[in-house]
């Protein structure tokens, strides 16, 4: 078996072509499968770790809320800056960490993301008041929000163009096995310490797994993608074949080609220059639509607690004694294992159908989906009694299993493809920040909506906002599925992209 499929052996080529290469057999039949390297599966395996932490956190702090609230004594106005903490940290994470990668370099952040991490967990163990565990929280979002373009980056330049989607997406579906792990792990501490310091325990299981996984991050390779744009030809050879090492080894000689305009790209310009005429129609694509879906994901949130209620038991509204508090807790867990199941699903047929659809057709028919879920709901108004909370029910499964087949999904791929490697960074992390703008507003306008223009209008709203973001998408589209991520970019001021032929 030979590795000559791309052409003559030692013609100067680029990191992603040798990455795309396959091997021939003698008779010149071109192997259809790209075997991963032992490093591709390192480094894929530690960014879907980084996401299992995350949504593993998350959800059993939502878990543990009622048992802070107690134990510091907070008001139920005051409970919102727990959420408020960690999105405003995802806020400052992903354009002020995530954009540095475009700087320092992927794996430098995919290692400090996790330090902090692992350091803010780890303090808010002992948190002794509500302040510091706020401040803890916020340190998780900044280490979540860098997260969000640098775990993208760090698979998508070092993988196969054909399977990037389902890799970065089959690793963000370990955010939602987090969640449900984290609810299940919070469930467990909960039966096993039933008392206020059960989401001390939440927060010390998780401790010791992420300073594994930190340390662990120190054996990948920088992106050789990233060197090479950076002119560092030398260095990106090396970590090339760090990363392509195999047996039979091939390709079993890497040729970089110079990079054009390499001394130039260095930094890839300011944040201003994602508005600029070269890259705005990514910064749109990636950005615009991914705000809308967190609209609509956030607001549904709303009436999420009238489902769960219907569907495994209504909480205990006054709190009288440990037992009631910890059944509600118990409670909660149980919703939120419910509400991740569906997510599962969801993403499960993102990863099978995004590499085989296209990314933009997905969004477009989520989008789409998920306004017909939504308008499902609105009608529940014109209901009673059970029959009310079956038509809320339907809607919210439909809006949930669109959402995350298409937008929820799709968002995040895009905004880590449409951008050329040297602001891959900034783009990707201006997106993931303009997002939870969204879901900020979300949070603190919808309950004040939801009392002045009721439950029917504001359902109307998202409505229109889901189909707001398959308009923007379409309008706005460029393809990225199968596409070699050096001719990503390359042409945003063109209506369609034109797919480039990936290297066999």
């Amino acid at each position: 078996m030979s590795n000559v499929a791309n052409g003559v052996p030692g013609t100067p080529r680029t990191v992603q072509e040798y990455i795309d290469e396959r091997p021939v057999w003698p008779d010149g039949t071109v192997v259809q499968s790209f075997p991963m390297t032992a490093m591709q599966r390192r480094i894929w395996m530690l960014a879907a770790a980084g996401k299992f932490f995350e949504g593993f956190v998350v959800f059993m702090t939502g878990v543990a809320l009622p048992l802070i609230a107690r134990e510091f004594a907070i008001a139920p106005s005051q409970k919102g800056f727990v959420t408020a903490a960690t999105l405003g940290g995802i806020l400052v994470g992903a354009v002020g960490l995530g954009s540095l990668s475009d700087y320092f370099g992927r794996k430098s952040m995919f290692i400090v993301e996790m330090i902090i991490f692992t350091a803010f967990l780890g303090a808010a163990v002992f948190c002794t008041s509500f302040v510091s565990l706020i401040f803890c929280l916020f340190g998780l979002g900044v280490a979540l929000g860098c997260d969000y373009p640098t775990a993208h980056m760090i698979i998508s330049e070092n993988i196969p163009s054909t399977s990037r989607g389902k890799l970065v997406l089959a690793a963000f579906a370990f955010q939602a096995i987090g969640a449900l792990a984290g609810t299940g792990v919070g469930y467990i501490v909960l039966l096993a310490v039933p008392n206020l310091d059960a989401w001390r325990w939440m927060f010390a299981t998780a401790v010791i797994p992420a300073a594994l996984v930190t340390i662990w991050r120190f054996s990948v390779t920088e992106s050789a993608n990233w060197l090479h744009t950076r002119g560092q030809k030398e260095r990106a050879t090396a970590a090339a074949s760090k990363l392509l090492s195999r047996k039979p080894q091939y390709p079993q000689q890497i040729v970089l080609a110079d990079q054009a305009g390499a001394n130039e790209s260095h930094s890839g310009g300011s944040f201003l220059s994602l508005f600029g005429k070269r890259y705005r129609r990514a910064t749109i694509l990636a950005s615009v639509p991914w705000f809308l879906q967190d609209l609509s994901t956030y607001g549904i949130g709303i009436f999420t607690p009238t489902i769960l209620a219907a569907t495994i038991g209504q909480k205990a509204e006054h709190v009288r004694s440990m037992s009631d508090l910890i059944a509600n807790a118990t409670l909660a867990a149980k919703g939120d294992a419910m509400i991740t199941t569906l997510l599962i699903v969801g993403i499960a047929c993102a990863v099978f159908l995004a590499d085989r659809l296209g990314r933009i057709w997905l969004q477009v028919f989520g989008f789409i989906g998920c306004a017909v879920g939504l308008f499902l709901a609105s009608l529940s108004v014109d209901f009673t009694g059970h029959l009310k909370i079956v038509v809320i029910f339907a809607g919210f499964m439909l809006f949930d299993f669109m959402t995350n087949l298409g937008p929820n999904a799709q968002t995040y791929l895009l905004a880590g493809e449409v951008f050329p490697t040297a602001v891959r960074g900034k783009g990707a992390g201006f997106a993931a920040a303009f997002a939870k703008i969204g879901a900020v507003a979300t949070a603190f306008l919808f309950p004040i909506l939801l009392v002045t223009i009721g439950t029917r209008w504001l359902l109307y709203g998202l409505v229109i906002s889901s189909i707001l973001g398959a308009i923007v998408t379409w309008m706005y589209r460029i393809e990225t599925t199968g596409i070699n991520l050096d001719h990503v970019g390359e042409a945003e001021s063109e209506p369609v992209v034109v797919r480039s032929k990936v290297v066999a």
